[in-house]
């Protein structure tokens, strides 16, 4: 009985993951097809700005996060009978740390953007941090693991999105359409997670503040907040930076080689998330195969990614000019650079991932502020001297340091440091073994 209950729980885990990696796949290359549509039709500088816009008002949507989702999960984890009290809750603080990051974005439009028609597009693209905070809903289905429900929501999303925007596209509609459209996928996410929850968990009207719970979530998620501030500021502050140093034309080039960069993150991410379960069995079960496999894990990773960002770089001019065309042949060079960023983020993963394995993310905050720090002080040195380059530059030094190097400097991370060089450079013997990990 018990190995058949353990048996449905792998089954519903990889169902999870099935449904995760899926629906993703779907949004990234549908993304990309989106991108290249949209790109082509706006040019160079109209793409920067819209760029620009997303990338401002993101920074200020992970303050309105506050880190409440990952605390959101584990509570309802912990306590499935208090569900209403904890959605209700943590929907409420969501929705006051929205309307107070609404108050810093319209702050930051007033004192520091000159144009016109961009604080108009800030100010509309921020209505859509107020329709995040239903992501609550989310949050409820991933912490029982139906992510199915979540991932059909993003697929229809992705593909009415996909229709709106071509259709802008063949009636020659403005930029503002397509800000407004962007604010339109997130009413069909909101939309759909809250109709998703109605049908298939309960009536909102059942959800509930409590106040000391408030309280003990903002403790909580505090440090998760820092956390994610400063990934999300290392990851988005360069688009905003070349925006401001240089110009929008010069940032939708750079987003062109970015829209590549984050199609190939996903590499190690998929490789991480099937993997996983294996990891923590072998973890609980025995510890000399969980050695042998983090290893395994670890160098197969960061060895493929070598691979790939080997491939992207050299054939980084026809890949940008049979997509996105020769009005943004400039990106292929700045992708030539950019693409080996997965490679860090390889590195980077793979030790996060044995991190909270081995319960010791305690010092993780420490990579990100880290990493968050340089990404500033590198993109005022780099870009200013070197321009859109020096800033793909930044992004893989950044993602090396505060990935991979920090790890040395910290004593419970010296063991996964010490995987991470020998993965670099001699992880490739591993490829061999690589049938290990999807046993």
């Amino acid at each position: 009985m018990l190995g058949a209950n353990i048996s449905d729980k792998k089954r519903k885990a990889l169902r999870n993951i099935a449904w995760a990696m899926g629906g993703k796949v779907v949004s990234l290359m549908s993304l990309l097809i989106v991108a290249i549509i949209v790109a082509r039709y706006l040019g160079q500088k109209q793409y920067g700005i819209m760029n620009y816009v997303v990338s401002l008002v993101t920074i200020f949507q992970v303050f309105a996060d506050f880190g409440l989702d990952l605390i959101q999960v584990r509570e309802e984890s912990r306590h499935p009978n208090r569900r209403d009290t904890i959605i209700g809750t943590v929907f409420a603080l969501k929705m006051i740390f929205a309307l107070v990051a609404l108050t810093g974005v319209f702050l930051t439009v007033i004192l520091l953007v000159k144009d016109a028609h961009i604080r108009g597009y800030i100010l509309i693209y921020a209505v859509s941090i107020i329709l995040n905070t239903t992501w609550v809903t989310r949050n409820h289905f991933t912490s029982i693991v139906w992510n199915e429900y979540v991932v059909k929501t993003e697929i229809f999303r992705t593909l009415i999105g996909l229709v709106v925007k071509v259709a802008l596209v063949l009636l020659h509609f403005p930029l503002v359409w397509f800000i407004c459209a962007l604010v339109f996928d997130s009413f069909l996410l909101a939309t759909g997670y809250t109709l998703s929850y109605v049908k298939k968990i309960d009536s909102i009207k059942k959800w509930r503040f409590d106040r000391k719970l408030a309280l003990y979530f903002v403790g909580q998620s505090f440090p998760l907040l820092l956390s994610g501030a400063a990934i999300i500021v290392y990851n988005r502050i360069d688009q905003v930076m070349i925006g401001g140093m240089i110009d929008q034309s010069h940032l939708g080039v750079y987003s062109v080689a970015v829209r590549f960069a984050e199609i190939l993150i996903f590499v190690p991410t998929i490789i991480a998330q099937t993997v996983s379960p294996m990891l923590v069995e072998a973890r609980q079960t025995d510890k000399d195969l969980y050695k042998s496999l983090s290893r395994t894990f670890m160098n197969v990773t960061v060895s493929l990614c070598i691979l790939l960002a080997l491939l992207i770089s050299l054939f980084s001019y026809p890949l940008v000019l049979f997509t996105f065309g020769s009005t943004y042949i400039a990106a292929s060079s700045v992708l030539t650079i950019l693409s080996f960023r997965v490679v860090g983020d390889a590195l980077s993963q793979t030790s996060g991932l044995l991190i909270i394995i081995e319960n010791k993310q305690i010092y993780a905050p420490i990579r990100n502020v880290i990493g968050c720090v340089a990404c500033v002080i590198l993109n005022l040195l780099l870009i200013t001297r070197y321009g859109i380059h020096g800033a793909a530059y930044s992004a893989i030094i950044t993602i090396f340091l505060s990935g991979t190097l920090v790890d040395g400097l910290i004593p419970a991370y010296r063991d996964i440091f010490k995987m991470q060089v020998a993965a670099i450079f001699t992880g490739w013997k591993d490829i061999i073994h690589i049938k290990t990990l999807l046993r």
